[in-house]
């Protein structure tokens, strides 16, 4: 049978022209603890769904006084991993992600503002994949106690806005909504 949409009852990205670069955002650089936290996406064909782990990256948070007010984060595109090793080598070619000419994705916030539907806050930045930059807008849960930041967000994106456009094989298209999971621990310096 047919996978539905992984997006289906998903928050969808807001997705638009990438704005002039970051400002700084004013604040403590508190570093995220990767070993505690997971960068993932899920992306979908007609016949199945295939789980993404990137395995390598590393994350700030600015945290200004009671208020996170900069999130940012740069993945190493090599050591992405999905549910088949060849599959793991295709989303690396220039079919997908061309991780040897743009081994690096990155997010850098723009504006983060409590409140927002489905999350507690929404957070607008900068998001390059595949050497595209786009302004993305999703929600967030951010919570901050004491020393320590949690945050998590679940929201889909089209593939196609960041150049990758590759349609899969006549017989089992690839959808272009992938969806990225999000879950972070940052702790104070």
């Amino acid at each position: 049978g047919c996978v539905e949409d992984v997006a289906k009852d998903k928050v969808e990205a807001t997705v638009d022209e990438a704005k002039s670069e970051a400002p700084k955002a004013e604040g403590q650089a508190w570093k995220v603890d990767t070993a505690n936290s997971s960068l993932r996406a899920l992306g979908a064909k007609v016949t199945e769904t295939h789980p993404i782990d990137f395995k390598t990256w590393e994350g700030e948070v600015t945290v200004n006084g009671s208020e996170v007010t900069g999130i940012g984060f740069t993945v190493d595109m090599a050591t992405l991993e999905a549910d088949h090793p060849k599959l793991t080598e295709h989303l690396k070619n220039e079919d997908f992600f061309d991780v040897p000419n743009h081994p690096k994705s990155t997010f850098q916030s723009t504006s983060i503002s409590a409140g927002g539907e489905g999350g507690s806050h929404t957070v607008t930045g900068n998001l390059t994949i595949r050497g595209a930059s786009k302004e993305v807008t999703f929600p967030a849960t951010i919570a901050l106690d004491g020393g320590t930041v949690k945050a998590n967000t679940e929201f889909a994106i089209n593939r196609q806005d960041f150049g990758v456009v590759y349609p899969g094989r006549p017989d089992n298209l690839i959808q272009d909504n992938v969806v990225l999971t999000i879950a972070f621990v940052a702790n104070k310096p």
